[in-house]
């Protein structure tokens, strides 16, 4: 080509940059479709926001072979008279938030406006899991429920009338958003299983270990009142256990509180023999906040997730091209300079670990720092697009796929450990952690 040739293309390409920098970035989210509160927004807010979520689902949502198998546009309309037959905004977010748990997805859910917070998110001040098909009670934060024979270990045998597994199924499943059938599981015999109205309370049928059944009426609270009760761990905890092991729980890196204070006690953590690492309870936040723990642990550099998006591009649908996934190869984390943690090292999971605690969990693992002990993962990560929905609500949409450095899936299935320990109901009822023993059993087995 042309010397001459060249700068005409070169100033053709230029101008062409500058007038696109002149274009106005779309303005994705319109006030015309996030209005304010009222107790029953309007038919026509209420069908555009279902179409809004239906379309940013459709052209966002990273899986499209579970859109395909949903057949999302049939769903679409077989949802259309379900929202206009709803009388109220909370009914309306009730409706949108069962038909998105259908897409089976952790990090995509529905979030009713904060007015209706108080209506439909009150919560008990004790803590139930499902352990060996059954639901057991792991904590108790009020005294007066202690008093009323409330206790860590016994089982939640029917709530309202009905059997805890009837119950669950018709008043907490279908409003699950979960990736796997572990996190669906906790979801729905945990996290959700006691929701409601504040102020309101649950009939619940107990059972103990001596197979005495009573029943009691617990009451729901806010979520502040239940975190200033003492539900909420720390995000960071250390403490030294016998044969100098030092245990470290990561509860959570929504902030980088868990990290500042990992480096804080690091000479401490040093001193130690072995290093156990805890995040079953770690609902993720922020990725960065685990790699910086992750640097301490080894010299050599290491890899996060690798991940992959949708790559849409309008004109290719056009031409009948295929639209591949664009994706980019995983980041490389170099070690901290300064600390450096040598001894044998294992982290502790379940199925509660989740999001950017399972890209800890998944940079470790593919270390081989040290093994994994415990339970899957919730099996879910990815980054969410939010978009505001009529009435103040809004929504999540997983827009990332993320698999280990290698391709490997832990999306859907839970990043799996090396050694699977799960609790039981008699450890339960002991004041046992399962988990923590096989963890320690194994450090001495070394």
């Amino acid at each position: 080509m042309a010397k001459s040739h060249v700068a005409a293309l070169v100033l053709a390409l230029v101008a062409g940059g500058a007038m696109a920098q002149q274009q106005p970035v779309m303005n994705w989210e319109s006030a015309a479709l996030a209005g304010a509160y009222k107790e029953n927004i309007s038919e026509d807010e209420k069908v555009a926001g279902l179409s809004k979520l239906w379309s940013e689902v459709k052209y966002n949502f990273f899986d499209t072979a579970t859109l395909e198998k949903l057949d999302w546009d049939k769903l679409y309309l077989e949802t259309l008279p379900r929202v206009r037959a709803t009388r109220s905004t909370e009914d309306y977010y009730r409706v949108l938030t069962e038909t998105v748990a259908k897409l089976k997805d952790g990090h995509t859910n529905v979030f009713p406006p904060q007015e209706l917070h108080a209506r439909m998110f009150g919560v008990p001040l004790l803590k139930t899991l499902p352990i060996e098909g059954r639901v057991i009670v792991t904590e108790v934060y009020d005294p007066g429920l202690r008093a009323k024979g409330i206790m860590p270990g016994v089982e939640v045998v029917s709530i309202d009338g009905s059997d805890v597994k009837s119950y669950a199924a018709r008043e907490v499943a279908p409003y699950v958003s979960a990736s796997t059938p572990q996190d669906r599981e906790l979801r729905t015999f945990g996290y959700q299983l006691l929701g409601g109205a504040e102020g309101s309370a649950a009939r619940i049928v107990f059972r103990d270990a001596a197979g005495k059944q009573f029943e009691q009426q617990v009451p729901r609270v806010s979520r502040a009142a239940r975190k200033a009760a003492g539900a909420n761990p720390p995000s960071f905890e250390f403490s030294m256990l016998p044969g100098d092991v030092a245990y470290v729980a990561l509860n959570s890196f929504e902030d980088d509180s868990a990290a500042d204070a990992w480096m804080a006690a690091f000479d401490e953590i040093a001193k130690s023999s072995a290093l156990v690492i805890d995040v079953r309870r770690n609902g993720g936040g922020n990725s960065m906040v685990g790699y910086k723990i992750l640097a301490t642990l080894d010299t050599q550099a290491f890899m996060t997730s690798r991940w992959a998006t949708r790559d849409y591009k309008p004109s290719w649908r056009a031409w009948g091209k295929e639209m591949p996934m664009y994706s980019e190869a995983p980041d490389v984390m170099q070690p901290d300079p300064k600390r450096h943690y040598a001894k044998p090292v294992l982290v502790l999971t379940s199925a509660a670990t989740f999001s950017a605690a399972e890209d800890f969990a998944v940079a470790f693992d593919g270390m081989q720092r040290g093994a994994l002990v415990g339970e899957p993962t919730g099996g879910s990560t990815g980054q969410p697009l939010f978009i505001k929905l009529p009435g103040g609500g809004a929504a999540r949409i997983c827009t990332k796929l993320d698999t280990y450095a290698d391709g490997r899936a832990f999306v859907g299935v839970g990043v799996q450990p090396q050694h699977a320990v799960k609790p039981t109901v008699d450890g339960t009822r002991a004041g046992r952690d399962e988990v923590l023993e096989a963890a320690l059993a194994q450090l001495q087995a070394k």
